[in-house]
């Protein structure tokens, strides 16, 4: 071979060399990420799950690449948002509440699975066992579902006087029966009345505090319910504009504004969830983590909320408070 052709195919190999060691690279792991929330009301969640992750070792943009798809409230919109995701090759799919997570289950049977969820998976049908998953899904059941009769006494230990609570529940909710049959139980305990308002729509919601304010309740529970998340604002100001006292199930509403809440540290519960999602990244599988359930919650208080709405705090009730925001 002459000196001139030798270079020549040289410097084609070296030409080529990089092509090839990119080709030899393995692909970034996508991880899908299904809510019915929207990005706006669920950034300190999405700042853990990063957080979570990069403990792990994976870092977005640099050796794992999330895929987002957000519900916004509509829960109609998932199950193809979760289909387009199964489509995909996606490492894994974590599901932020309960329709995100029947959607995802629905739509694959094979790819891992990380739910976070206020319902009894077991029930839903996502899991076998709590212990033992089996399947391809496991996560966290944040009990928020089942928390409605001790936000209820909380709430009657603020406002003591008022004979009629109010309860905003979500009739599209699958769980929604049985947090009203909670509540409803619990205020016959306690000897209160409870007035139900139903509401699906920014519409129904409003129309819901107008029914609320005419027929005079002394205050009012926010079930748990994603599509209540996604309206936290527009609660926060209505329970404001109709000056009535109002619990809800997380720390955000408080921060936003609102009275009282009582549920799990959502942030840290994300962060966990993405522990989870290093662990079958690095090749665990989902049947064989156990479902997480949380051992500790949460109360707060906001001070000049309830200044505003001229209540005095309990000396009990605050004591039992974890935060109080002045």
């Amino acid at each position: 071979m002459k000196r001139r052709d030798f270079m020549t195919l040289l410097g084609g190999a070296a030409a080529a060399w990089p092509f090839a060691v990119r080709a030899q690279q393995p692909k970034m792991p996508v991880i899908g990420f299904l809510s019915l929330r929207s990005p706006e009301d669920s950034t300190a969640q999405i700042a853990a799950f990063r957080r979570g992750l990069a403990n792990s070792g994976y870092v977005e943009g640099q050796n794992v690449t999330i895929e987002y798809r957000w519900g916004r409230g509509q829960s109609d919109q998932l199950p193809a948002m979760a289909a387009e995701l199964a489509r995909r090759p996606v490492a894994l799919i974590v599901t932020g509440t309960e329709p995100a997570a029947l959607a995802a289950k629905a739509a694959t049977s094979t790819t891992p699975i990380v739910f976070v969820i206020g319902s009894d998976p077991v029930k839903l049908g996502l899991v076998a066992s709590i212990n033992r998953p089996g399947g391809n899904a496991t996560g966290f059941n944040i009990l928020t579902n089942t928390l409605e009769a001790k936000r209820l006494g909380l709430l009657h230990e603020l406002v003591p006087r008022a004979e009629t609570i109010g309860v905003l529940v979500n009739p599209g909710l699958r769980s929604s029966d049985s947090q009203l049959n909670d509540l409803q139980q619990a205020a016959s305990a306690m000897g209160l009345k409870v007035d139900v308002f139903r509401a699906t729509t920014d519409t129904e919601t409003d129309a819901a505090f107008e029914a609320a304010d005419q027929q005079r309740i002394g205050a009012l529970v926010v079930s748990a319910n994603s599509f209540f998340d996604t309206r936290r604002e527009k609660l926060v100001a209505l329970a404001a504009s109709h000056a009535v006292p109002v619990i809800y199930q997380f720390r955000e509403y408080v921060t936003s504004g609102g009275l009282i809440s009582y549920g799990v540290d959502l942030p840290d519960v994300y962060r966990q969830a993405s522990i989870y999602a290093g662990r079958i990244l690095k090749g665990e599988k989902a049947a064989d983590l156990p479902v997480i359930q949380p051992t500790k919650f949460e109360s707060v208080i906001n001070l000049k909320t309830a200044k505003a709405l001229g209540l005095h705090i309990p000396d009990k009730v605050m004591a039992l408070a974890d935060e109080v925001i002045e």
